[in-house]
């Protein structure tokens, strides 16, 4: 007799035994000893089907009745599965593309065919840490800002100076969202520190002050050799707080103020009354609250601000919060304001971005807006407006010297010393630096360690040496480029004068209104009209035979001859005298 057996592992053969050695018979009948109730109604059910049908046709009908319930069996079972939820693992979402967290079950997108149910899966790494310097930005292609390209100079004859050209800003908003979390990368340098000198040592070659100390040529070229812990001069350097007791001194409320400036700084400064005091225009409110505005004056320009600015125990002139100085280093008002504009790292020790304006400039953009344009969207960290006519050291020396900015053998000097340091004039040959003559009335920074270094090391030069800090910047800058790959962005004079306006001096301002005369209270009444005259040459002339004579005039010659044939003429009417009786 002939029985089904179970696979067996050797290659799929059938064995003729069960699992436990019994043969599975088909037709075969077992005898029990007490047969059940149930077994002797299952005998009988099975003698009626062979009572009623051959063997061959009970052996077909088992293979139809096994075939429907295999049948009905796997339908069942498909639309279950079909419709039970699948089970994933708690971090795989599945929202037509899954994310899975698990950086061990996929390391790249993949096809995944679970019983008919296709889904794509997308690692998606762990967010990484926050970043522990910023590494800039591009915008989006779409974004206005991206194509934007700066129209040619409209063609105007009549002006021909320097004129402001368009800059895309971003929005207010948008220019605040994307101030950046984290410092940028400082090369090479990580760490600066500041002399203070007590007593205070004079034993130099040249130049030097009491301000700013006296390094000797030795310690100036060592300040140039970047290293990653520097120690240098930089202003102040008669104690250990600058603007206390150390020259360019500042009360201590406002000193304590000052250190409270975290984010961003405006500064300026006004000396020896030279300028007024400008209020900046289209001043977010966001950037009221969160800026700090800081106006640097003298004992003489607070007297004024009293007198005219109504300058009270608030310190406060409209936005400007004005500090006075005491006690300035230098007797030349230009020079005194370098300290604000190159050593502002210093005064405000905590600020991560500044912006200086000299006193003579009105600002009319947000800061935000300006230090996303020119710093975050460069990924810069100190931006100067480069020089809109001048590009070469020498002739913005001669240039000096011709405007009497400062005496002419002291220039000679120090161009000299640059010219035997290697300094030679501007080509095509240092490019992609754009010029070596900036226009300083405006300086964009954030304040990390190789920009402080600069700013620090530019000071340096302006106290050795003139005050004319256009002379010296470009060899500050190249000596720091050669041992980092640090420099500095410099854009359009143009671009510079869309965000700041130029104003007159106060000197300028008087004698302008000196000069203009006094406009009337009223309006005078307007003349009246002469009474016609007549001319002789205009009457006839009588002649002997007592006929009236019309005295014809003389005679064109030339060109005006030539004109006089058009049709232009007036007409000479007859005068026509009444007859004597």
């Amino acid at each position: 007799m002939t029985g089904l057996g179970v696979r067996s592992s050797s290659y799929g053969s059938l064995d003729k035994t069960g699992l436990n050695g019994v043969v599975l018979p088909i037709q075969a009948t077992t005898i029990r000893n007490k047969p059940s109730k149930m077994h002797k109604e299952r005998e009988g059910v099975v003698h009626w089907i062979f009572k009623f049908a051959g063997r061959k046709k009970v052996g077909m009908l088992l293979l139809f009745l096994i075939s429907a319930v295999v049948f009905l069996r796997v339908l069942f079972v498909g639309k279950g599965e079909d419709g039970q939820e699948v089970q994933v693992p708690p971090s795989l979402h599945f929202n037509g593309s899954s994310v899975v967290n698990h950086s061990n079950l996929f390391n790249e997108e993949q096809n995944i065919n679970i019983r008919n149910i296709s889904f794509n899966v997308v690692y998606s790494p762990p967010p990484p840490p926050s970043p522990t310097h910023f590494l800039g930005y591009t915008l989006p292609q779409g974004h206005p800002c991206h194509s934007f390209t700066l129209p040619p100079p409209p063609a105007d004859r009549k002006r021909t100076g320097p004129r402001p050209c368009p800059v895309c800003y971003l929005p207010v908003e948008e220019a605040i969202a994307l101030m950046p979390n984290a410092p940028s990368f400082s090369p090479v340098l990580k760490n600066l520190t500041y002399i203070y000198e007590e007593p205070l040592n004079r034993d130099t070659e040249f130049g030097g002050s009491d301000f700013g100390g006296y390094p000797t040529l030795k310690l100036r070229n060592d300040s140039f050799d970047i290293k990653e812990t520097m120690s240098v001069h930089c202003g102040f350097v008669k104690g250990p707080q600058p603007g206390l007791n150390t020259g360019f001194d500042m009360d201590e409320a406002d000193l304590l103020e000052m250190k409270q400036c975290r984010g961003v700084v405006v500064a300026s400064a006004v000396f020896d009354a030279f300028d007024d005091v400008k209020a900046p225009q289209n001043i977010s409110k966001y950037s009221e609250e969160t800026v700090c505005f800081y106006m640097f004056v003298d004992e003489e320009t607070e007297s004024i601000l009293k007198r005219e600015r109504g300058l009270n125990e608030s310190k406060k002139v409209g936005i400007w919060r004005v500090v006075v100085v005491h006690n300035l280093p230098y007797s030349d008002g230009r020079r005194n304001g370098k300290v604000p504009k190159l050593l502002v790292h210093r005064m405000f020790p905590n600020a991560r971005y500044s912006l200086w304006i000299d006193g003579k400039l009105e600002l009319v953009v947000d800061p935000y807006q300006i230090l996303e344009r020119f710093l975050w969207r460069k990924n810069a960290t100190f931006a100067i407006s480069r020089h809109y006519r001048r590009f070469d050291v020498f002739v913005e020396a001669e240039a000096n010297k011709a405007a009497g900015k400062y005496d002419n053998a002291s220039i000679d000097f120090q161009v000299d010393f640059y010219k035997n340091e290697g300094l030679t004039p501007y080509s095509v040959a240092k490019l992609p630096i754009t010029s070596d003559v900036p226009e300083g009335c405006v300086i964009l920074r954030e304040h990390v360690p190789i920009s402080n270094l600069f700013t620090c090391l530019w000071f340096n030069e302006v106290d050795r040496f003139t005050s004319r800090d256009q002379i010296s910047f470009s060899t500050v800058r190249d000596k720091i480029a050669a041992k980092t790959n640090w420099t500095v962005s410099m854009f359009l004079d143009c671009e510079r004068r869309n965000f700041v306006i130029q104003r007159y001096h106060r000197a300028e301002q008087e004698r302008f209104a000196r000069q203009k005369p006094p406009v009337p209270s009223f309006s005078p009444p307007p003349p009246s009209l002469p009474t016609p005259v007549l001319i002789s040459s205009d009457l006839p002339r009588k002649v002997s035979s007592g006929r009236a004579v019309r005295t014809s005039p003389p005679r064109r010659r030339g060109r005006d001859r030539r004109s006089g044939a058009r049709g232009h003429r007036k007409a000479n009417l007859p005068v026509r005298l009444p007859d004597s009786a």
